[in-house]
């Protein structure tokens, strides 16, 4: 049996920041806590988020690092409880809103945080006592802001998924105008993180036709420009399309991803310094290829429907095509440009056929097919 689920009240407008005390008080929060990270204060968009929101008692945590860790989480809850909270405010790219889900559930659950990670069987233990949550984005690459699931770095230095209907925000202020002071490279690495949402989602063999336009159409629109975003940050038809694509990425990829994210989550559990973004885009064209033999992919033709959305002639163009992207970009030409070693395959492949999103691969990859996968995107 398919479940569709769609999703979320979204703002989605420039400007719609000012929109946020209202959406506080649909969504019943009085006292937020704001979850956002150093970089994001020191653009002073953390700023114009508390200009928005007179009259309300407000805390910070300010300290999400770029790969959310189990400890920031633990910290933010503590601050969470201590100023009487009732509600959370992310402001930030996937790493505050992730964050931000973390304390949602450690603000309100008892027990260690790792207890809740879909891969021990967590996902049931979190209910509707989680604290409500608004997102606002700055980035345009996760899409976390639509989503049921969160990406934190647990004790272990595992890399975990916590997936929840109860974690998906109750309203999401998408404000491309947040998006225009984005660095070019960071927009090329949340871009690319996007676009691999889309991508890895429309190829997923699960039944869910609505996540599978929402897909190919986000991926038209990120794969459309990216690079005009990328090259001009201040150009806001693309900073738009580019919010709208990592939207649409996550509102569909409740259908499923795979093995781009299977590798990236745990690669970055490794070695927490690797943008996830950055790592999504080494990895996809080796992916396109090894999903190009599963027989859902063939049945419905989807590399030549991708294909022809990227304005491409047919499917074998993607990965090259892919590549040749990354290049423009900016960003890295492969594994070993981003300092990753050979030994460390063994425990990159060991959390990839761990991960949460291994067994929705249209294709299921054995060890041998991670390694080979490693091997082509050294």
């Amino acid at each position: 049996m398919a479940l569709i689920y769609y999703v979320t009240q979204v703002q989605f407008e420039f400007g719609a920041l000012k929109l946020l005390k209202q959406e506080c008080e649909r969504v019943g929060i009085t006292r937020p806590l704001v979850v956002t990270d150093p970089g994001v204060k020191a653009a002073g968009i953390l700023q114009k988020a508390l200009d928005a929101l007179p009259g309300l008692t407000v805390a910070v945590f300010d300290q999400t690092p770029s790969n959310p860790t189990e400890t920031a989480v633990i910290a933010a809850a503590e601050l969470y409880k201590i100023n009487g909270c009732d509600g959370l405010i992310a402001v930030g790219g996937g790493s505050a809103i992730d964050c931000a889900k973390g304390v949602a559930i450690a603000a309100t659950h008892e027990g260690p945080l790792t207890s809740y990670a879909t891969i021990e069987g967590g996902s049931s233990k979190i209910t509707a006592r989680v604290a409500p949550l608004i997102a606002v984005p700055t980035t345009s690459g996760t899409g976390s802001e639509v989503a049921r699931g969160a990406i934190i770095i647990v004790g272990d230095h595992r890399k975990l998924g916590f997936h929840s209907w109860h974690l998906v925000p109750k309203s999401a202020i998408c404000d491309p105008e947040l998006t225009l002071g984005l660095p070019a490279s960071l927009t090329a690495a949340t871009g690319m993180d996007a676009i691999a949402h889309c991508m890895e989602t429309f190829m997923s063999a699960a039944f869910n036709p609505p996540a599978d336009g929402i897909a190919l159409d986000g991926l038209a629109r990120g794969w459309a420009h990216i690079e005009r975003a990328t090259r001009d940050g201040s150009d806001r038809e693309a900073r738009l399309n580019m919010m709208s694509a990592s939207m649409q990425g996550a509102m569909a990829f409740q259908k499923g991803l795979g093995c781009v994210h299977s590798l990236s989550h745990s690669l970055g559990g490794v070695d927490p310094r690797l943008h996830h973004g950055s790592l999504n885009a080494v990895f996809l064209p080796a992916v396109v290829r090894f999903n190009a033999g599963a027989e859902s992919m063939q049945k419905e033709l989807r590399l030549v429907r991708m294909a022809r959305v990227m304005g491409l002639s047919s499917g074998s163009e993607i990965p090259d095509a892919i590549q040749a992207m990354n290049t423009r970009l900016g960003l890295a030409g492969g594994l070993a440009e981003m300092g990753v070693r050979r030994e460390q395959f063994g425990q990159i492949i060991e959390g990839a056929l761990a991960d949460h999103c291994h067994q929705t691969n249209p294709r299921l990859a054995s060890a041998q097919d991670y390694e080979a996968m490693l091997e082509d995107s050294m």
